[in-house]
């Protein structure tokens, strides 16, 4: 009966699509090549819809549609097939010289590796027990594994379905509510097409002309502000109703210690920092090798350490100003060199004979006119040699050459600015609070926390630190984060060959997908041009005398109706490139559009009937969970979606502040 409801509704949208295409064909007073390629649109739309291939569909019908373009403007039949392969072959060709996307079969790479490497149970387990005390936290632990696992690896598919095997049963045996398990499981999955590094940026940045490291440093905040959004829901559902996310018993909340510090006496709520420092001072150690508890006291001061790492390099990089030399002495010299050689250098006699060769005889005594006189003045030197003099010694020693030194050991270092001993006191603060709190258990779950979590956080920065402060272009990124996926792997065990083949496999098959959906998009936005329809529908929309608030309204509500039927690959390949043209007639700024356009395609996996997401859970879920609980739990989620795009029109800054700071 649910599969028939949504034929039904599939079917629905379907007719109505067809619908307004046959209206616009009959209300129209004369056909002109515009409303055919209004026409092509709706056939695309409708196509896909009916399960074609994406790629080839676009292709087919770009291809179609040119060569009626061709031939209606009175080209032969043989002159419209050779221009319309032309048009192809030159479309295909311009994908293939897009460097920007050789980054997605590395970053697809990386995620297939990072995921074979099974650390998303470790991740998921240290996690729940890290935050046992926070209500709902299984739920809360669900959605920062996805946000985490989605940015390492950035397939939703594979995030959703793992967490669906993993975190859903335990969250129903928990006593958790269907649609609220279902809610942050799929909502969590979908995190990795927003937070980088994400492959939809990448392509709506080949599509739309805009710096991918730019998005990458928009796209951050956005991401984290929509997270933050999931968890405080869920936190507050749990205290609202307690039915649907019950606290974790004590025997859920219990953290097992090794065997050796229960041979030590340690107990789980005792302060680890006395209880092992007691141990070894100890006489009698209980047969636990000194070594181990230098081990566990180690990783006690690993938090210690790197803070103070991290402040002092911070320090260092706030205080330390770059000296720019300059060169006012050199200047100053060479002008007093010019006026030295203009003013006592040799000049051209005045009263010199044009017909005279040769120097003149000076004038005198012809008895004296034979013998060479000495000069007048020789004694004293000329204004000229004085004046060379004086630069010489200029060089040899500037004036307030030691002043100007002085001057210049002070201006190495500045004072280092309010907002670092803020931020070095908060950190202080933390990691007090951090070593008050420092039980047994609390240090297990750190420990897993450094088996799990930490990798895939380093890895995720190291890939996005080099993009964002520039010192990698994403494609060299992504080549680090391919290796770092590898490391990964071969760390945890994982790495054989029947994985890496796998691996590439799957890398193979994605990238081959989304460069036909490239070469495709580009054949169909030919098509569409020739046709007219993009001139059509800027016609249309600057008719309507929008404001560019109505304007982001207007095409939001279109690419959010659009997420119904569509995937976010369709949306990006065929609807970006008719938005983009318009944006400069209303002042709105690519990379922001793009941010928006981000946070709203999260509802192309959420939104039915064609919810992928909810497929993926679907397809591992327990029997007695149905597909209209699944759709019911991820309605909410669609709702804070919603309200993250509302704060991001609202307050620009969330998305726009990090690359003005970086590159403007």
């Amino acid at each position: 009966m649910t599969v028939r409801k949504e034929l039904w509704f599939g079917f629905g949208l379907m007719a109505l699509i067809l619908a307004g295409a046959v209206w616009m064909v009959a209300s129209a007073p004369t056909m002109t090549n515009g409303h055919y390629g209004l026409l092509m649109l709706s056939l695309v739309v409708v196509a896909i819809m009916l399960g074609f291939p994406t790629a080839f569909t676009l292709m087919g019908m770009g291809m179609l549609f040119a060569f009626f373009a061709y031939h209606s403007g009175g080209q032969t039949s043989a002159g419209a097939v050779r221009q319309t392969l032309d048009l192809m072959v030159q479309r295909t060709f311009s994908v293939m010289g897009n460097d920007v996307l050789i980054s997605i079969p590395l970053f697809v790479f990386m995620g297939y590796l990072v995921e074979r490497a099974n650390l998303i149970d470790k991740l998921f387990r240290s996690l729940h027990l890290a935050l046992a005390r926070v209500p709902g936290s299984l739920a809360v632990a669900t959605l920062v594994t996805c946000a985490v696992f989605a940015t390492a690896t950035g397939i939703v598919g594979a995030v959703v379905t793992l967490m669906g095997l993993l975190a859903m049963p335990q969250m129903l045996r928990a006593g958790y509510d269907v649609r609220l398990t279902a809610g942050a499981i799929t909502a969590g999955g979908c995190l990795g097409i927003l937070i980088p590094p994400s492959v939809l940026l990448i392509v709506y940045g080949a599509t739309a002309g805009v710096s991918v490291v730019q998005l990458y440093a928009g796209a951050f905040f956005p991401g984290i502000m929509l997270a933050g959004l999931y968890i405080v829901y869920v936190i507050l559902m749990a205290k609202l109703k307690p039915a649907w996310a019950p606290p974790l018993s004590a025997q859920q909340r219990l953290v097992p210690l090794p065997p050796r510090l229960q041979q030590l006496g340690a107990r789980g709520e005792a302060w680890a920092p006395a209880s092992l420092l007691r141990a070894l001072k100890g006489r009698k150690n209980h047969h636990v090798p000194t070594g181990y508890m230098l081990r566990q006291l180690a990783v006690v001061a690993l938090p210690a350490v790197l803070f103070a790492v991290v402040a002092l390099s911070t320090y260092q990089g706030l205080t330390q100003v770059k000296v720019e030399e300059t060169y006012a002495e050199l200047t100053s010299l060479n002008d007093a060199r010019e006026e030295v050689s203009n003013e006592g250098g040799l000049a051209e006699p005045e009263d010199v004979d044009e017909a005279s060769e040769g120097l003149a005889e000076p004038p005198g005594d012809e008895e004296t006119a034979g013998e060479v006189a000495e000069p007048p003045g020789a004694d004293e030197p000329t204004d000229a040699a004085k004046t060379e003099e004086a630069a010489s010694d200029s060089v040899a020693l500037p004036p307030g050459a030691g002043e100007g030194a002085a001057t210049t050991a002070e201006a190495t270092t500045q004072p280092a600015p309010i907002g670092y001993w803020v931020g070095l006191g908060a950190g202080a603060l933390c990691l007090v609070l951090f070593y008050a709190l420092l039980s047994h258990a609390r240090l297990e779950v750190f420990k897993m926390l450094l088996s799990s979590f930490f990798p895939l956080l380093v890895l995720i920065l190291a890939v996005l630190g080099s993009i964002v402060f520039g010192l990698a272009t994403p494609t060299e990124a992504a080549a680090v984060g391919a290796l770092g996926g590898f490391l990964l792997a071969a760390a945890y065990r994982q790495l054989t060959v029947d994985v890496v083949k796998e691996s590439v496999f799957l890398t193979a098959k994605t990238s081959a997908m989304v460069c036909w959906l490239f070469v495709g998009s580009a054949i169909f936005s030919a098509a569409f041009a020739l046709l007219g329809g993009q001139a059509l529908v800027e016609e249309w929309v600057l008719g309507m005398n929008l404001s560019k608030t109505e304007f982001l309204i207007l095409s939001q509500v279109i690419i959010f109706i659009l997420g119904w039927p569509l995937e976010w690959t369709e949306i990006i390949v065929i609807f970006m490139p008719i938005f983009i043209p318009l944006l400069d007639n209303f002042g709105v700024d690519p990379l922001f559009f793009g941010l928006l356009v981000a946070l709203n395609l999260q509802t192309a996996f959420l939104s039915p009937p064609v919810a992928m997401s909810a497929f993926y859970l679907k397809g591992v879920a327990p029997k007695h969970v149905t597909l209209n609980q699944i759709f019911a739990g991820m309605l909410p989620f669609m709702g804070i979606q919603i309200l993250a795009i509302v704060l991001l029109y609202m307050f620009p800054q969330i998305g726009l502040w990090l690359p003005e700071v970086l590159y403007r």
